[in-house]
């Protein structure tokens, strides 16, 4: 996918980006960190009442010069923008979200990058516990140190991939996919069920992510955790403090939606 309005340097430099622009893993996985650590996953709009627009041009807009996040299809959308300015191979896949206590639709947008022979899981709108680097999908049942995270990659049936991540020493399930390629635009029924269906946990809460070398930063409802290199600190907001946060923490340059 691609926006008439992107380039890739100022891209860069919403990222904080200044190295190489081979397509290479390096470049694949400095790229990702780059943005996972300057644009937050975030449900801002969701909350105020608004459906997620799919227009790439519009997702530039927001995410590029309007200092903001977004959800899957808005953070994942704009890596897949860069990674084709780039030259990578890339796809977007469906994948399962596996922590609810019943069977969900495949709601969530990861993309999966092939470089020569070997593929690479590559996600940036998970949440707290998404991935932090690309995993290697011929890497099964290892686990894969990520700063203070640990993950894991393992096949739940003969062409069916599923990542774990480790919560409190526990594997947790988290998404499930396969090697079916998706447009960006085959999400738009799934992107409208997360910004408007009463289940959906975007409309319920807001939540705030940002990912840092030493962990993150959570903002679910007027709650902030800070994940510290494996210490966790827990504060209540007022809305005057959850709009404070939303602007030194999390760097958006919007006015909290009360």
């Amino acid at each position: 996918m691609q926006a008439t309005n992107f380039n890739l340097q100022d891209y860069f430099t919403r990222i904080g980006y200044a190295d190489q622009h081979e397509a290479n893993i390096d470049t694949l996985r400095a790229v990702m960190g780059c943005q996972l650590f300057s644009v937050p996953f975030e449900n801002l709009d969701v909350q105020a009442g608004k459906v997620i627009s799919m227009v790439p041009e519009v997702i530039v807009d927001k995410l590029v010069y309007g200092q903001r996040g977004g959800y899957c299809y808005e953070v994942n959308g704009l890596f897949a923008m860069a990674l084709q300015a780039l030259g990578f191979d890339y796809q977007l896949v469906a994948a399962r979200p596996m922590f609810y206590p019943v069977r969900r639709p495949k709601t969530h947008m990861a993309i999966v990058v092939k470089l020569g022979q070997q593929a690479w899981l590559c996600d940036l709108g998970f949440g707290s516990y998404g991935i932090r680097a690309p995993m290697s999908l011929g890497a099964l049942d290892q686990e894969v140190q990520q700063d203070s995270d640990c993950f894991m990659l393992s096949t739940s049936s003969q062409d069916t991939f599923l990542l774990k991540a480790k919560v409190e020493q526990h594997w947790q399930p988290q998404f499930e996919f396969n090697l079916t390629p998706w447009e960006f635009i085959d999400f738009a029924p799934a992107n409208y069920m997360n910004s408007t269906h009463p289940d959906s946990i975007f409309v319920q809460k807001l939540l705030v992510v940002l990912q840092t070398p030493e962990g993150r930063h959570v903002l679910f409802g007027n709650t902030l955790k800070s994940f510290i290199n494996g210490v966790v600190e827990k504060r209540i907001l007022s809305v005057e403090g959850r709009t404070d946060a939303l602007k030194t923490v999390f760097g958006l340059t919007v006015v909290d939606q009360a």
